[in-house]
């Protein structure tokens, strides 16, 4: 499996590995009664349970290799906070034993039309793991979490589009271009009018790195209206077709 992106599945591999032992690193170390400022509902022990919970639930679904039943629906049990880190390491790796057993083109139930495989299951953690990497870094000095690795942001872009946005991307009343202006990269997403009327539609260009970029689309960032050229309300609009946390 390699995305549009270039971005391929041993890098994914990789990248769910390097973001969740940073991850885990954080979460050791830190007051885990604490606030997690990008996500005010969590405390530093809410977002650790969080990641746990959902790389081993992801893994039981790419072992079940049955793209038509959901698996893991009864979650592992949570661990004392005395063995949090550690437990957080078993679920990382029964994640990624479970996508390097089953390949990428092996079958696996998701909460997403399509593609249902476990190259998609990865492709999606691995984007997840990185912004909950980065919510983890903000503790005590909200946004100061190191940027998403460039290339991993390059697939995070196209990646939110497809899997988070998806089919509501239809109701979007104009059409919005996200640069991501340190990779050269770019990627349109169109509304249903702006298909059925190229040109004759609102339209809109945010740029920004293409860390910046993901970090937006998951609501951690603000759009800075001096990386907005045309109609900032089409980018308002495009960031609330997703639900994320």
């Amino acid at each position: 499996m390699t995305s549009a992106s270039g971005y391929g599945f041993s890098e994914v591999l990789e990248a769910i590995e390097s973001q969740s032992v940073r991850l885990h690193e954080v979460v050791g170390t830190s007051d885990l009664d604490e606030q997690v400022p990008s996500c005010p509902d969590w405390s530093v022990r809410d977002l650790g349970h969080h990641i746990g919970e959902v790389q081993w639930y992801w893994a039981e679904n790419v072992r079940a290799r049955n793209a038509d039943v959901r698996s893991g629906a009864s979650l592992t049990a949570l661990p004392p906070d005395d063995e949090l880190q550690a437990w957080m390491g078993w679920c990382t790796e029964s994640l990624l034993g479970a996508l390097a057993e089953s390949g990428p083109d092996a079958p696996c139930w998701t909460w997403w039309a399509a593609p249902r495989t476990a190259g998609a299951v990865g492709r999606h953690q691995a984007q997840e793991v990185a912004v909950h990497r980065w919510d983890a870094e903000g503790v005590g000095n909200p946004g100061s979490g190191r940027p998403l690795p460039a290339e991993l942001a390059g697939d995070g872009v196209p990646e939110f589009v497809e899997i988070m946005i998806g089919p509501a991307a239809e109701v979007l009343g104009g059409a919005v271009t996200l640069v991501a202006n340190d990779l050269g990269e770019h990627w349109r997403v169109e509304g249903a009018a702006a298909v059925a009327r190229p040109g004759a539609t609102r339209s809109a260009v945010l740029n920004a790195t293409a860390s910046d970029l993901v970090l937006m689309l998951y609501r951690r960032l603000p759009v800075p209206d001096v990386d907005v050229v045309g109609d900032p309300m089409l980018v308002a609009s495009l960031l609330s077709l997703a639900d994320t946390t």
